[in-house]
């Protein structure tokens, strides 16, 4: 991901946004592409938290450069080895939360007291409402009080690594990722080793 200034991504998140609901309109009496076998999952059997529902609809359709996009085009994650091995961004994913998330957010996503589980909200966040929410924050009034999530728009330990974060919160939402540790993953692309570089100006 290229990393550009608060005030540049919000724009472009409204575009991407716009884009997308335009061609959803347009397209949407297409089929989605059919799942590749050679992306299939291979998950461990005997995780608790799976969602058979959501498991189905991120199942990658699709990799190129050694990143996974499931049926509506969003990354993904792609699991082998009876749920063992992950692949790179879901496992950078996991790395960059529990180095920039988990504080607010909780280990593994699972909420804290006043902030939400993610792994809850990532059922419902398209990807470009998720982008944008990162990068341009959020507040939550109620009765109770006011939640502020703070923009990280300028935070490039954040911002490079949206897309990873993104795929490590999908595969926790639909429980493809138990409260585990990666210890096995896919290599890291060069396609991310080169964007990587690329957003942190290396």
């Amino acid at each position: 991901m290229q990393y550009q200034s608060k005030a540049a991504i919000r724009p472009l998140v409204a575009a991407l946004v716009f884009a997308f609901a335009s061609a959803g309109a347009v397209q949407a009496q297409d089929a989605k592409p059919a799942a590749d076998p050679a992306v299939a999952n291979q998950l461990d059997p005997n995780a608790p938290e799976k969602d058979a529902k959501l498991i189905d609809k991120y199942q990658a359709v699709k990799v190129e450069d050694g990143k996974y996009s499931d049926g509506d085009g969003a990354p993904t994650y792609h699991i082998t080895n009876d749920g063992k091995k992950f692949d790179w961004y879901a496992y950078s994913g996991y790395r960059r939360y529990h180095a920039e998330c988990h504080v607010c957010h909780g280990p593994d996503a699972m909420g804290s007291t006043y902030a939400p589980a993610l792994k809850d909200s990532l059922k419902r966040l398209s990807y470009e409402e998720f982008v944008g929410i990162i990068a341009g924050g959020k507040q939550d009034i109620s009765s109770s009080g006011t939640n502020v999530m703070p923009a990280f728009g300028d935070n490039k330990n954040v911002m490079c690594y949206a897309d990873d974060l993104y795929v490590y919160l999908k595969a926790r939402a639909s429980g493809a990722m138990p409260r585990v540790r990666p210890t096995d993953k896919e290599d890291k692309p060069e396609a991310a080793k080169k964007a990587e570089k690329e957003c942190l100006g290396g």
